[in-house]
């Protein structure tokens, strides 16, 4: 280790977490320019902390394919040491991840100001595609005391899911769900669907179990002391925040104790990132290769692979390239992962993983069908599903295994937690249904399904929930052929069209005929822009009387690339035989885009 326990705890603190694990509320500093920058150009603040107000400790770098960097530890370690040598700084590599690329160690006791001297050295190298910080994740849910009752979120008629219903069709056999979270602390209601998973926390100062990697994911506690986890953050209890997130998607049923799991014939794989004060982006990433069936060097071939893998965690900030390339390689090899939008009451557009592209990110609603007040929102949410919201009542939060052990594991126990961390394995059990019902279907019909299928929410939501409340029944029975809707009639533009930079706004047509009446209260929006940075992007969809309907506004702090996701609009007020039309502006200077292609759904 290059630091003391005592001062690496010091770095990875976040100051503003909650005790309770729910990520605090502020919103993220804007991030104003592309992670690809000229040299000489200034390095955006939140490219060098590893969390707000913190001094990244470690920097993960991507290589062009091709580059002698990106196929050697020698080169990339020589690498390393001729930035360190430029900047003035001990850089180090570190190791390889399961994407291909570096992780670098800095020295000791850098300023944000020194961290940008070795960011800005590697952005400027045309050997390098992308460089980002190894940032702090932080799980995302609020427990609350224990206290057993029916689980509402299953089968109540106004804001339950609907399991029962799919349970005759499909029980999740056959399939993996990898949990990357904090670990596994044994239950007797979820052991018999526990297999081997992986310890993925490689700095033993937030691991707590005493060493680092190993093919043990036992959660030893992830409690803190007052002030451990950042100046003013008070003293929190262990949360088993993994063991209630996995007994959501797979507890044992109808065994005579205990709760039921939406998915209780899948198997769960529980992979261990989160520890003493949250876990890093670099063990998440190579979690996510080793979980969908990568390679991670020094890391055993995963005898478990997963078709789901669920992330109940994030943290501040654009979804990170390199953040992204694990996720869009899991989903190649036919992985499909969910996520959880967030709790910051915040637009999701401002919280990775949560904003990324190829998930399924999820928002949490409450007993009522309405968002939960702490939920994240926006545009990039694909899909809404039961969170809890325990402050209307304790019983109407989420109720799942968990374990009675404030600081080490003691005797097992349930509890209700709120968050859409709970939101999150509600969708990842689905998944798993509907993978085991219908085993040839890929992440990215999964996930229409899904959508095509989910009802309206039976409360409120502004600011965007998704496609509405996942419907498991109705979803099921699509995808198995006994019912449902698994695309519904789909009309299609697919002439591109460019979008000029800062420039009027263009639009993309689409003539619908032969259906009757009017269009659904959840017209589905297809949209396939490739763009540099979507957050200069305005998309309305025109109905044919001219009336426009707001599907994406303008956002300063949404730095990622391109737009492809699906929005539902309430059109039910419209005819639905017409021309419709798609339109799309760039206000805002210096990235360009294209509108690839565009489609309704009826």
């Amino acid at each position: 280790m290059r630091t003391s326990p005592a001062l690496r705890r010091k770095l990875i603190s976040v100051a503003a977490t909650s005790a309770a694990l729910l990520t605090a509320a502020s919103t993220a500093s804007a991030v104003a320019a592309q992670e690809t920058v000229s040299q000489g150009s200034a390095v955006p603040v939140a490219q060098t902390e590893a969390a707000p107000g913190t001094p990244a400790e470690r920097l993960i770098v991507g290589y062009k394919s091709g580059t002698a960097e990106a196929r050697s530890n020698p080169a990339a370690e020589a690498d390393a040491a001729a930035k360190g040598e430029k900047t003035g700084e001990d850089v180090d590599f570190q190791r390889r991840l399961g994407t291909g690329a570096a992780l670098v160690d800095l020295g000791d006791d850098l300023t944000k100001a020194d961290v940008a001297d070795v960011v800005a050295q590697y952005r400027a190298d045309p050997q390098v595609a992308y460089v980002v910080p190894d940032r702090l994740n932080k799980p995302k849910a609020d427990p609350n005391d224990t206290e057993y009752t029916k689980q509402w979120d299953l089968f109540e008629t106004t804001a339950g899911m609907n399991v029962p219903g799919a349970w005759a069709t499909s029980t999740g056999t056959g399939v993996t769900v990898a949990v990357i979270d904090t670990g596994y602390v044994a239950h007797t209601d979820l052991a018999a669907n526990i297999v081997g998973g992986y310890d993925f926390i490689a700095d033993t100062a937030v691991s707590v179990d005493g060493d680092g990697r190993d093919s043990n994911p036992a959660d030893p506690g992830d409690y803190y002391a007052a002030n451990e986890c950042g100046s003013g953050v008070p003293a929190s209890n262990s949360s088993w925040h993994g063991t209630h997130v996995a007994g959501t998607i797979a507890a044992v049923t109808n065994n005579n104790k205990g709760v039921a799991g939406i998915a209780y014939g899948a198997k769960i794989s529980p992979i261990r990132v989160l520890g003493k004060c949250g876990g890093y982006d670099s063990d998440i990433i190579d979690a996510i290769t080793w979980a969908s069936g990568g390679t991670v060097s020094g890391v055993p071939a995963n005898s478990n692979v997963a078709k789901v893998i669920n992330m109940s965690l994030g943290g501040d900030g654009a979804c990170t390239s390199a953040t992204q390339s694990a996720i869009t390689a899991a989903v190649n090899r036919g992985t499909t992962v969910v996520v959880a939008a967030g709790n910051e009451s915040d637009n999701v557009a401002n919280h990775s993983p949560g904003n990324c592209n190829n998930v399924i990110s999820v928002a949490a609603t409450n007993r009522t069908g309405a968002k939960a007040s702490y939920s994240n929102y926006g545009s990039l949410v694909d899909i809404s599903a039961p969170g809890g919201q325990t402050s209307t009542g304790t019983a109407n939060g989420i109720l799942s295994t968990l374990n009675s052990g404030n600081k080490t594991p003691s005797s097992e126990s349930y509890a209700y937690y709120q968050g859409t961390s709970m939101a999150t394995p509600h969708i990842a059990g689905l998944v798993a249904l509907v993978k085991s019902a219908n085993s040839a279907l890929t992440p990215a019909q999964i996930e229409t399904a899904i959508k095509n299928n989910a009802r309206a929410l039976p409360g409120a939501c502004s600011g965007g929930c998704g496609a509405g409340l996942a419907d498991a029944a109705r979803t099921v029975q699509a995808v198995s052929g006994s019912g449902g809707s698994t695309g519904g009639t789909t009309f299609t533009n697919t002439t591109a069209v460019a979008i000029p930079d800062n420039g009027s706004a263009i639009e993309s047509s689409i003539a619908v005929s032969g259906r009757s009446g009017n269009a659904p209260t959840a017209l589905k929006v297809g949209v396939d822009i490739t763009h540099t940075y979507r957050g200069d992007l305005v998309i309305d969809l025109v109905a044919p009387d001219g009336t426009a309907y707001r599907l994406k506004a303008a956002s300063s702090s949404d730095s990622a690339d391109n737009v492809s996701t699906t929005y539902s609009v309430n059109a039910s007020g419209e005819t639905a035989n017409g021309t419709w039309k798609l339109r799309v502006q760039d206000t805002a200077a210096q990235d360009t885009g294209k509108l690839n292609s565009w489609q309704l759904t009826f």
